[in-house]
C-alpha cells in the first residue's frame, strides 16, 4: 500500500479500526488512493484533526455526514 502522505501511525490505526464505521471506510479508501486530509475536510467542511479521527476509528462521523461519505465512497473514480 502506498502511503506517502499519511504517517504509520494513521494508517496502522485504520487498519486495525472496525470497518462499521464509515469514517475508517472512507479511510482506507482515501489511503489507497493517496487523497489527503486536506481535501477529505474541505469536501466534507470538517476539520483535518476530524478526519484523522474518523480514519483511526477514534470518532464516528455524524448522522448528517453518512449520506455524503457512503456517496463519495461509492463514486469515487481515480483520476
Amino acid at each position: 500500500m502506498d502511503c506517502r502522505g499519511y504517517s504509520r501511525r494513521i494508517v496502522d490505526a485504520n487498519k486495525f479500526a472496525s470497518l462499521d464505521s464509515l469514517g475508517v471506510r472512507l479511510g482506507r479508501l482515501c489511503i489507497k488512493e493517496d487523497i489527503s486530509v486536506a481535501a477529505v475536510a474541505e469536501t466534507f467542511r470538517v476539520s483535518r484533526t476530524t478526519v484523522y479521527n474518523w480514519f483511526a476509528g477514534a470518532k464516528i462521523p455524524r448522522k448528517s455526514q453518512e449520506d455524503k461519505i457512503l456517496y463519495f465512497i461509492k463514486n469515487y473514480k481515480p483520476e
